[in-house]
């Protein structure tokens, strides 16, 4: 699943517009737009994707030994 299908299955779940979360994020709904459009998210507004949808996000590696190198919003 692409990274911008997620973020807009995030916001249908969480009964919230893509526009409305831009605006949050301090980004105009046409800006924000475009970056899904041309999936040009970065992992820090993935971050403050999840903070602002009062959510938990993760993103990790892991290794063949199951050790786990972790990025997330707590």
């Amino acid at each position: 699943m692409k990274t911008s299908d997620m973020v807009r299955q995030l916001c249908e779940q969480m009964n919230m517009s893509v526009s409305e979360l831009a605006r949050r994020l301090g980004q105009s709904p046409q800006n924000f737009g475009k970056k899904l459009k041309r999936e040009t998210i970065t992992l820090e507004e993935l971050k403050a994707i999840a903070d602002v949808m009062n959510v938990k996000f993760e993103q990790t590696f892991i290794l063949p030994d199951g050790n786990e190198i972790k990025t997330g919003n707590e």
